[in-house]
């Protein structure tokens, strides 16, 4: 009994000892005078580049420092008044400094992270003169963005630790990282084996830096010029899947995040969803088609109106602005004829028509998206109301994403292929050696190309006179346009809004040999104009020359000179009708401008491009009254 009376204080003192020299080492470690100033090097190597296209620097690690102070060495009688300085160089307000520090809750306490070599130099400087005590700058790894808010969406940045928080630089965090100490690097080879810390691999994206930069000048005047809550804007190689602007307004500054808010940082083009309006009819219209309800020259009578009651008794309307008369598939897209439209849906089932727009993409995320990507919605088929169908192939009653919009239209364009948009053209190594390369992939076949032919060629009626898209027609080039105005949902009353609206416009070009697909949707504007034709399609317009030049694509059939010097092409005279009807064959339509405006006769100008067709044919007499129809290709 007695060994045990005398074994529980032996164990408890022993116990004691053990922690006391615990806590003692490490308050003696903590309460180590000496370097505050020097900088601790993180020596984790350095997080990879990201670069567009063309190999211009988008994102790179830069040195940045964490400013903190421990307590006990600082000085009483000079905190208070190192304290404004400190302030000014991190940031922090002074009372937060003061506060804290007098406070006592901590001995050691962060007044700055992820400062510039700025401050560094700042506090640096300071300690030489003999002040900061106390005040520690220690180097961490830190990111650049040279660019400032270029492709800010896309690219994302990087927090603590320099770890990925959004953007590429989250999606590919694995690959961007330095391995850890210990490993080997993404060539193989050990870690620090040279003396020289590895670098991550370099992420190579697939947005041409010069296009992104003439796209976001042009989303960030119309965000101001309509009053809009957001401008999106996509340009895709239709070819490849290939993403070569990306484009989300307002935006942010990668390099001060914390600056902005959770909206202006939103990647809108994956996550943001919406009904899609009058462009949604190319797809519709497209899938109509393929079905063989209907061919390019059958036509419907549009009397501004479409009414029909539902097996179940539901009665409901459809209706156009105006009426339009008789129209085909071209004069549907032209016109954007809601009655036209829902004619036509009338010739399919719901589960033909709701199995054509899913493999269109829509109701799926496209892969390219970042965190949080949007499927979109279109509901199953045995959830339609009787008016579900031609309200959702006019552009209602689905959601969609300005990514899944742009993917659709380079169906059209490639033929009737739907590609995977791509991000990321490659990775390498830091030596520059490849580690991936992303080569274009085709998801299926969506539509033949016969069909996809005949829709970019009804898509030209709307880039011309006649269409509602003529705004968008860059001269000497073909161009298959839509235009969409879409009423948006009141979350308050579940009804559509009376002020609320996305205006958007798709454009393909050149249509007769399709190289881009480019989509502009202005989100809510509110400077007094609506609609997509007078919004968005001018901005596409803007965006195929930018896209013409930026991308060296081929004017159509204008000629390209390549002299030391100076050249002068002859000024082309304008067409002219006489009493004769002459031959028109081959006249470009801009030659064709000054017949509109004839008053004695009716000029019909039909298409884009060149004169192939005219009635009457040359030689007929020309009589004052009649009609004179050109059809170009």
């Amino acid at each position: 009994m007695k060994k045990r009376e005398w074994r529980y204080p032996f164990i408890m003192i022993v116990l004691g000892l053990a922690g006391a020299a615990v806590l003692g080492r490490y308050f003696w470690l903590a309460a180590k005078p000496g370097k505050e100033s020097a900088a601790a090097v993180v020596a984790t190597g350095e997080r990879g580049l990201i670069l567009d296209r063309n190999g211009r620097i988008l994102a790179v690690d830069t040195p940045l420092y964490d400013l903190s102070v421990w307590r006990p060495d600082t000085d009483a009688a000079t905190f208070v008044t190192d304290a404004k300085d400190l302030a000014a160089i991190s940031g922090t307000p002074e009372a937060t400094i003061i506060s804290r520090w007098k406070d006592g809750a901590a001995d050691f306490f962060y007044i700055g992270k992820r400062l510039s070599p700025q401050a560094q130099r700042a506090v640096a400087e300071g300690k030489a003169a003999g002040r900061f005590k106390g005040i520690r700058i220690d180097e961490v790894a830190g990111r650049l963005y040279p660019e400032g808010h270029l492709a800010a969406q896309l690219i994302g940045f990087t927090g603590e630790a320099n770890k990925g928080l959004e953007g590429i630089e989250i999606k590919y965090d694995a690959e961007l990282s330095p391995p850890a100490a210990g490993e080997a690097d993404r060539s193989g080879n050990p870690v620090n084996a040279g003396g020289e810390y590895p670098r991550g691999n370099n992420i190579v994206l697939t947005i041409d830096a010069n296009l992104q930069y003439l796209f976001e000048e042009q989303a960030r005047a119309s965000l101001i010029a309509n009053k809009a809550e957001a401008v999106m804007m996509v340009a895709m190689d239709v070819k490849t899947g290939e993403l070569l602007a990306y484009v989300s307004m307002p935006d942010y500054d990668p390099n001060d995040y914390g600056s902005f808010s959770v909206q202006q940082r939103q990647d809108r083009l994956s996550v943001y969803s919406y009904e899609p309006g009058s462009v949604f009819k190319v797809y519709s219209m497209a899938s109509i088609l393929d079905l063989g309800a209907i061919t390019p020259y059958t036509t419907f009578t549009c009397t501004g109106a479409y009414t029909k009651v539902s097996p179940k008794g539901e009665k409901f309307t459809i209706r156009c602005l105006a009426p339009h008369g008789k129209v085909d598939l071209g004069g549907i897209l032209a016109n954007s004829c809601n009655v036209g439209v829902s004619y036509a849906s009338e010739r399919i089932s719901d589960m033909d028509l709701y199995e054509k727009l899913k493999s269109f993409g829509f109701g799926s995320r496209t892969g390219v998206g970042l965190a949080g990507e949007s499927p979109g919605a279109i509901r199953d088929p045995e959830d339609w109301s009787g008016r579900t169908k031609p309200t959702i192939a006019i552009g209602q009653e689905s959601l969609v994403t300005a990514l899944q919009m742009t993917q659709a239209a380079g169906a059209i364009a490639n033929g009737g292929v739907l590609m995977k948009p791509q991000t990321v053209k490659r990775i390498e190594r830091a030596d520059g050696s490849l580690v991936y390369e992303n080569t274009p992939q085709a998801v299926r076949s969506v539509v033949s190309p016969e069909s996809a032919r005949r829709i970019l060629t009804a898509m030209e009626s709307v880039a011309s006179l006649e269409g509602t898209g003529w705004r968008a027609k860059v001269p000497d080039v073909r161009m298959a346009v839509k235009t969409g105005t879409a009423q948006m949902i009141d979350t308050a009353t579940r009804a559509y809004s009376d002020t609320d609206f996305i205006a958007s416009t798709v454009g393909i070009l050149p249509a007769d040999d399709p190289r881009v697909a480019i989509y502009i949707a202005v989100v809510k504007p509110r400077a007094g104009e609506i609609l997509g034709g007078r919004i968005a399609a001018p901005m596409v317009r803007e965006a195929a020359e930018a896209a013409l030049a930026t991308l060296d694509i081929p004017r159509g059939k204008t000629p390209t000179v390549t002299h030391s010097g100076s050249v002068s092409l002859p000024e082309l005279d304008q067409a002219v009708i006489g009493d004769i009807m002459p031959d028109l064959k081959k006249t470009p339509k801009r030659l064709l401008l000054s017949l509109l405006s004839r008053t004695d006769i009716k000029v019909l100008v039909r298409g884009d491009g060149y004169v192939v067709r005219q009635s009457p044919e040359a030689g007929s007499p020309v009589e004052p009254g009649m009609t004179i129809v050109l059809d170009l290709e």
